[in-house]
């Protein structure tokens, strides 16, 4: 399997500067943001919950959505939720993508397919909810034109070392395939051969995020072995897959 590796951001694209703060410290967010749009910027806001349903998702950005309408009266504020029409989204959508909207509310509803170059901030509330990548995809939406973007991680108090550890990796690098590799470190790879997407490998020896550079080499071997070794190939199939044996045919 041949691997493309593309390491540079696109033409125009900014790194992102991402900061942790607290919960209690989005009031002061808030008026950070009305400075912003006072100079032409844009921004998102991305509500998220624990229990995650479609209706408590969208209440929570309802609410945030009231709350922010109330603190900026003189902001134009917009709300997109999953539980919307295609229609209602879409009309939301092209009015923040025209400028017509400073700051839109939203859930994660956002992280794929959305570009604003004139967008460059994002509040994320209770980022310890979501994994890396998700993290990662949704600060995707900002640093796409030539201002200065930021990313807020508004987190909660009680969270844990992990969370931290987790959203301190988002803090302190833009590259996506760190933060792979760091994922797959905290969450685990799973089961290769099975539908288990996290927890430890079923692998006797190897570890993906430790033999990645050595993946090639690997390969070329194993043709070796299953073209010109095939009187000792059924045996290695034995001895390290076992009753998942179908699998080494494939």
């Amino acid at each position: 399997l041949d691997v493309s590796t593309i390491d540079e951001l696109p033409p125009g694209r900014t790194p992102v500067d991402t900061r942790i703060l607290s919960q209690a410290r989005a009031s002061e967010i808030t008026t950070r943001l009305d400075t912003q749009f006072a100079e032409g910027g844009q921004a998102y806001w991305v509500c998220t919950l624990i229990e995650e349903t479609e209706q408590s998702v969208a209440e929570a950005a309802e609410s945030r959505t009231e709350k922010l309408r109330l603190q900026l009266p003189h902001r134009r504020i917009g709300l997109v939720h999953g539980r919307m029409k295609a229609d209602e989204k879409s009309q939301v959508m092209t009015a923040f993508a025209a400028g017509e909207l400073d700051l839109l509310v939203a859930t994660t509803v956002i992280e794929v397919g959305v570009n604003v170059p004139n967008a460059n901030i994002m509040v994320i509330e209770n980022p310890e909810r979501l994994g890396l990548a998700q993290l990662h995809q949704l600060r995707g939406r900002v640093g796409r034109g030539a201002r200065v973007s930021f990313c807020i991680l508004l987190a909660g108090d009680a969270i844990s070392q992990q969370s931290r550890d987790r959203l301190n990796l988002l803090k302190d690098t833009n590259d996506g395939f760190v933060l792979a590799e760091a994922d797959l470190r905290l969450r685990g790879p799973g089961d290769v051969t099975g539908t288990r997407q996290t927890g430890e490998l079923s692998f006797r020896v190897a570890d993906l995020a430790e033999h990645t550079d050595m993946l090639d080499e690997i390969a070329e071997l194993a043709e070796v072995i299953r073209l010109e070794h095939t009187d000792i190939r059924e045996q290695l199939i034995e001895r390290w897959i076992g009753h998942e044996e179908h699998f080494a045919h494939v």
